[in-house]
């Protein structure tokens, strides 16, 4: 990772012809004011950093008053000098005359709040030149990538305003409000609060799946983690036309459609793959079933192995461009961490799992995240083969950083059940939940549709498959000429 370079603010402002934004007589009226008053120390300190401050001497005072009060010491013009001679600083700033100097120019105590504000201002407008003007070497260098280009393009400008903006304390009352208002506007919904998953099961623990959440799906190879997914993908945007993105770094898009095909129609995956022939009723079927999934807002990137910085850029473009509310991304394991971190597996599988919490926060959609597990999940003796905490792969910081962990667990998948034939008895253990209950939901896996369904809708899906069948042979013996 290149090392990022200083900017010299006043070689860089002869170079363009412009002075850095600065307001040396508001610094000096604020240490002045310091100086003076108590109530200004607080008050500056809650709001300045070091940073605010132009004036190289200016910077030092104040850093020294900043030490003085994190020692519990008075902040006066003796207390300082002495902080500043101890500090090897006092003859740099000028000495002990020019601290005295600083309190003759105050002009009132009171405008205190009003100086810390022209400062904030001063400082912000500093920071998005430094950040301008590295984005701007970085886009001469052909050895930085576009999409790491944009990702730290970004990410400058964003630290370079959030870095001076401070959020207020708030009093509990206003919070109430706001808490009211939302809770008035959930009863006027669906109930959900985020994203649906298409179970009402597990929207009852969830209330959908929430902005900023890291959820990690976690199972076993070949028990359904991407199927179940794809589920959820596939139920957000069809049903709900909430825009999705699925990035797919073992499968292809094509194979990912043709699940989606096979779960949306009905069809068994053996027709859809050519083992067996299509009937024309069945493309009668399939032409009907896909219209409404062709048209859903459902994105899918299949770069395999995708760096963190490009899978960041791209989410944030989703969310800008199409409105993304949910990303799925299968499976974290295939990312590519850091650079300096390859070969070092746990960090790395931390700092990816860090950064997917990060972006869930910061672009404020849920993530779901397909995790693989040890062996250890099926090699445990008793507790029904169920997968735990301790069996997420290589790191335990993805434990940590979860906001809800969810297993699949198929007893008949580690020999410690049976089920009837076609559909797998499963289990979908939320085994954390930052904001919620812990449970188990019993569902059942359609292996030949690569669907997941509830006990109670099993019997109603099979009605209306068998509906929609005889409906589509009985039209098709009325176009049907002998």
């Amino acid at each position: 990772m290149k090392k990022a370079q200083t900017v010299n603010l006043d070689t860089l402002g002869l170079e363009i012809g412009n002075k850095p934004p600065q307001a040396l007589e508001v610094e000096e009226a604020v240490l002045g004011a310091m100086l003076i008053e108590p109530s200004s120390v607080d008050m500056a300190l809650e709001e300045l950093s070091p940073s605010c401050f132009y004036d190289p001497r200016h910077k030092m005072i104040y850093e020294a008053m900043s030490e003085l009060v994190n020692g519990h010491t008075p902040v006066d013009i003796v207390t300082v000098s002495a902080k500043l001679r101890e500090k090897g600083n006092l003859e740099a700033v000028g000495g002990p005359v020019a601290l005295a100097g600083l309190s003759d120019k105050v002009g009132a105590a009171a405008h205190i709040e009003y100086y810390v504000k022209i400062l904030k201002q001063k400082s912000i407008q500093r920071d998005l030149i430094t950040a301008s003007y590295q984005i701007l070497k970085d886009s001469y260098d052909d050895s930085v990538t576009v999409d790491q280009l944009i990702d730290d393009a970004q990410t400058k400008v964003y630290n370079a305003i959030q870095n001076n903006l401070r959020k207020d304390v708030q009093e509990v009352g206003s919070i109430i409000n706001d808490a009211l208002k939302e809770v008035e506007k959930n009863q006027n919904t669906t109930g959900l609060s985020g994203v649906p998953s298409g179970f009402p099961s597990l929207d009852r623990v969830t209330m959908g799946w929430q902005a900023s959440d890291l959820i990690i799906l976690a199972a076993r190879p070949s028990v359904g983690k991407t199927a179940f997914a794809l589920n959820l993908a596939r139920n957000a945007a069809v049903d709900h036309k909430m825009p999705v993105a699925v990035f797919s770094l073992e499968m292809s898009a094509l194979q990912l459609v043709m699940r989606l095909m096979t779960t949306e129609s009905g069809l068994p995956a053996e027709k859809l793959k050519g083992g067996a022939k299509l009937d024309p009723w069945d493309w009668q079927q399939l032409e009907t079933k896909l219209a409404s999934l062709s048209k859903a807002p459902l994105y899918i990137d299949d770069t395999p192995s995708i760096p963190l910085m490009e899978f960041r850029t791209k989410v944030k473009r989703l969310v800008k461009s199409k409105g993304v509310r949910l990303v799925i991304v299968d499976y974290l394991q295939l990312m590519q961490g850091p650079v300096e971190l390859r070969g070092l597996r746990e960090q790395e599988v931390a700092a990816i799992s860090r950064t997917l919490k990060a972006t869930a926060k910061e672009l404020n959609i849920p993530i779901i995240a397909l995790s693989q597990l040890s062996r250890n999940a099926v090699q445990r003796t008793g507790g029904s083969g169920k997968p735990q905490l301790s069996d997420l792969r290589e790191s335990g910081s993805i434990e940590q950083d979860a906001d809800m962990v969810i297993f699949i667990h198929r007893p008949d998948y580690v020999g410690l059940g049976e089920s009837p034939e076609g559909k797998e008895a499963t289990q979908i253990i939320i085994a954390k939940h930052r904001n919620g209950e812990v449970c188990d939901i019993e569902m059942l896996f359609k292996s030949e549709q690569v669907r997941f369904v509830e006990p109670g809708d099993s019997l109603a899906a099979v009605a209306e498959s068998m509906g929609t069948e005889s409906a589509m042979n009985s039209e098709f013996d009325q176009n049907s000429e002998f």
